[in-house]
């Protein structure tokens, strides 16, 4: 494990997730919290086209549709599934912070939040089952880490920059690895929103590199395949 630095937009997105499962949990509105600022593609489409979607049509929602991109990625369906999320987060987050400068990072965390809610709508408009987790916004970090920080970067394929096929074989391995794991989740209660993780993911490839053009990464303590 390298030496990590200080991260304080890492640091207050950790607190954050962590204080918004810790009130669901006293108060016992975990389940509230996932209805009301999940995110619902049927409840977009109803919004964007009319009713059309099982959902009811008088429920009270309190929270605009339109905000539940970003609040469904502070609500966790579990504390293995929080947990989970915030290590990866301070481990990646604040390397990532400190080689991008904090609004930078904070920009990158809004895009793969932003990208992972488009690709999930796009996949299925009309899903009725609530997405949750700060997973979409944390693969934008993986792929911006894995990117930026790798060594051993693939050559130039032909007239295809080397850059290029970088991009393409992370985008492979993380759309191959998140169908894996649907097939393996299959038939269980455990429920994994893959085009959630894969639109954060391509969010993170897209804007990794004109992010850190201004920077220059600072390169970790160990070497990534």
């Amino acid at each position: 494990m390298p030496n990590l630095p200080r991260g304080v937009a890492t640091n207050a997105l950790v607190i954050a997730n962590v204080l918004v499962w810790l009130v669901g949990f006293v108060t016992g509105w975990t389940e509230r919290f996932q209805v009301e600022g999940g995110f619902w593609s049927a409840r977009l489409s109803d919004a964007l086209h009319g009713h059309a979607s099982a959902l009811p049509a008088d429920y009270p929602w309190a929270v605009p549709v339109w905000l539940t991109p970003v609040t469904s990625a502070f609500l966790h369906a579990g504390l293995f599934h929080l947990a989970m999320n915030m290590l990866v987060l301070v481990v990646v987050g604040r390397m990532l912070e400190a080689a991008l400068g904090t609004e930078r990072f904070i920009l990158l965390y809004a895009a793969g939040i932003i990208g992972a809610a488009a690709v999930h709508y796009a996949i299925d408009p009309m899903a009725t089952v609530p997405v949750v987790g700060a997973s979409g916004a944390i693969s934008a970090l993986l792929a911006a880490y894995f990117l930026l920080f790798s060594r051993r970067k693939p050559q130039a394929f032909g007239p295809v920059p080397g850059l290029v096929v970088h991009i393409v074989w992370l985008a492979a391995a993380w759309t191959g690895i998140n169908l894996l794991s649907q097939l393996a989740f299959a038939g269980t209660a455990l429920g994994i929103a893959i085009w959630a993780h894969i639109g954060g993911f391509i969010a993170g490839l897209v804007l990794a590199v004109p992010l850190a053009q201004s920077h220059r990464p600072r390169r970790p303590r160990h070497d990534l395949p």
